[in-house]
């Protein structure tokens, strides 16, 4: 078999037989590289579920000769064990692949029926939750870990910033990055959205933490702390949240306070300045582009900027060669695939950190809150008024906006399993004589970890000198909607009998039994034991379907991922990519929303 140049272009039957073909009657494959990349980038002119339908048409037609049917088995078998995913979160293709194994048991072929093996397919409904709520103990360190943000540890803090996103991160898939592309945006894309809303929100937390410092030398304090986080994230060769430190310091409410910048020392300065030109967009990312494929081991890409690459590729070259579509363009196939496999691998190496789980749920409830961008720039405008003359401020290189604007919506039950979890790690912290109530010494320290909390009264409601757990929990119920995170939907569940060991998604704990052991949600798929339902804690999010080829002819349909929004968005910003030149660069520097 001569192999098919990748320069040139194939029709979607001929690339078919070609992977066919690659495999010899035991199975061994000849060329990987191009049976891998179509069986990862058919989505784009191809759906899953139509490539399965002519797999099993040849395979049952009278004249395919038993070799072929063989090979076609063994192409299969491949297809499930490198993307797994695909069968676990498209159940027409589960469907089609189990009725082709049927078939061909009904027709005697035993040997090939038992090589097609769809209930191998290991379970990635943890990878569709939103939210990392009870990751395994042994990830964790046993190290005791300051709660103070004031005190803590700038590598500690990087690191555990780095633990949130990679394992955000994880949760990606081929079908979400697919989706990305074809619709421009996080239209009924709740995983990549969460992520970039994660990352937004570091950015916008780091604009209230310097703004909730009182005096321009305890704010310059507070940047100087953050670019030394920025510092250890380069270390640490994660580049998105580096990319979200320095969006939020270089951000307008920041870059604008005048006598807070003047108490930062030139050495510090001098450090912020080389990982904001690290990150600019300025060459299309050549700074980083470079610094990036020099990394080696664990390295964390700036997603923004591979998003942005992948939509580049996708509008300026065709799906097609031809006019009548039928001619598939393998240049372009090649170019997304190199992008898409990249990404791929650095999901295979995590980072060598751990995390501490208080620390975590303080995280996540603060990175949770919501302000918006006028909202952010009025508290910078109240802690420095604007001059009577007009400022002279130095441009910063452009920092390129890559994620629309997301203000997303909470669902408060999963909100109030945030926040008593928080409230029980801060008592547990902070609760230094034990009688389960914060005093107001205590409270001073609680607070530094809250930016404008407010004073220790609107808490203590009875008046009594302290503040009980239920006194905590209800002040953050109240300002449920600062709490805007992109949240889900209380689950449906219903008893299932499973036939292989499960894990319960809250607990960990495996699922015993023979008959409706186990909890199952219709909507996202997550399992639990019966005891745990009622305290699960992870978000319900619908599986979305893999998008096939005809997804641009319809503009206006949506999956079943993410109900019809019955209000309007805010604010969008639609991100046009372009190549930036000299002329186009402005003073706005990574206008992050969360």
């Amino acid at each position: 078999m001569e192999p098919m140049k990748l320069d040139q272009s194939a029709t979607v039957d001929q690339l078919i037989e070609f992977c066919i073909k690659a495999f010899d009657s035991e199975g061994r494959l000849g060329d990987t590289s191009l049976v891998r990349m179509f069986l990862m980038m058919h989505p784009w002119y191809l759906s899953s579920a139509d490539l399965a339908k002519k797999l099993s048409s040849k395979s049952l037609e009278g004249k395919c000769p038993p070799k072929v049917r063989l090979q076609i088995c063994h192409l299969i078998k491949y297809w499930i064990s490198e993307f797994p995913a695909e069968f676990d979160l498209n159940p027409d293709l589960a469907e089609q692949i189990k009725s082709l194994k049927e078939q061909l048991a009904r027709q005697g072929d035993e040997h090939q029926s038992m090589l097609i093996n769809i209930d191998s397919v290991p379970s990635y409904e943890w990878r569709r939750q939103i939210s990392e709520q009870h990751a395994n103990p042994s990830d964790f360190t046993k190290r005791k870990t300051s709660l103070l943000f004031d005190h803590l540890d700038s590598s500690e803090l990087a690191e555990h910033l780095t633990y949130m996103e990679y394992k955000s991160f994880c949760k990606i898939l081929f079908q979400d990055y697919h989706s990305f592309v074809m619709h421009g945006c996080t239209v009924d894309n709740p995983i990549l959205e969460r992520f970039i809303t994660l990352f937004n929100s570091v950015s916008q937390w780091i604009q209230l933490m310097v703004l909730s410092k009182p005096t321009a030398p305890q704010r310059a304090v507070v940047i100087s702390y953050f670019i030394r986080v920025a510092q250890k994230l380069l270390q640490l060769q994660n580049f998105n949240t580096l990319m979200a430190v320095v969006g939020g310091l270089s951000n307008s409410s920041i870059s604008r306070l005048k006598d807070t910048q003047a108490d930062i020392t030139s050495e510090v300065r001098k450090v912020f300045d080389n990982l904001v030109e690290l990150v600019t967009s300025c060459g299309n990312y050549s700074r980083y582009r470079q610094c990036f494929s020099d990394s080696t081991g664990f390295r964390f890409p700036i997603l923004g900027v591979h998003l942005k690459d992948l939509i580049a590729v996708h509008v300026a070259l065709p799906d097609w060669t031809d006019g009548a579509k039928t001619q598939v363009n393998l240049a372009k196939t090649q170019q997304l695939y190199a992008i898409l496999q990249e990404l791929t691998l650095i999901q295979a190496t995590p980072p060598g950190v751990g995390a501490n789980t208080d620390l975590l749920n303080l995280l996540m409830v603060s990175l949770d809150q919501y302000h918006s961008e006028e909202e952010i720039y009025q508290l910078s405008l109240q802690r420095e008024p604007r001059s009577a003359r007009p400022l002279s401020v130095s441009r910063l290189p452009v920092i390129e906006e890559w994620a629309s604007s997301i203000r997303p919506k909470a669902d408060p039950a999963i909100i109030s399993k945030h926040i008593q979890k928080m409230v029980e790690s801060v008592y547990k912290n902070f609760d230094t004589d034990g009688d389960g109530h914060i005093s107001q010494e205590e409270f001073k320290i609680i607070r530094n970890n809250f930016p404008y909390l407010c004073n220790f009264d609107d808490l203590d409601k009875n008046q009594d000198g302290r503040i009980s757990q239920e006194e905590m929990i209800d002040y953050f119920t109240k300002a449920n909607s600062l709490l805007n995170s992109k949240m889900g939907f209380i689950h449906t569940f219903e008893e299932v009998t499973c036939i292989k060991p499960t894990l319960c998604n809250h607990c960990s704990g495996i699922i015993w039994g023979f008959h409706k052991q186990r909890c199952k949600c219709k909507a996202c798929g997550i399992s639990c034991h019966k005891d745990c339902c009622s305290r699960l804690s992870v978000e319900c999010r619908k599986r979305t379907k893999s998008v096939g080829q005809d997804i641009r002819s319809l503009p206006h349909s949506r999956s079943f991922s993410v109900p019809s929004l019955v209000q309007p968005i805010p604010i969008i910003h639609t991100t046009v990519i372009t190549e930036e030149t000299p002329g186009s660069l402005e003073e706005d520097v990574f206008d992050v929303h969360l």
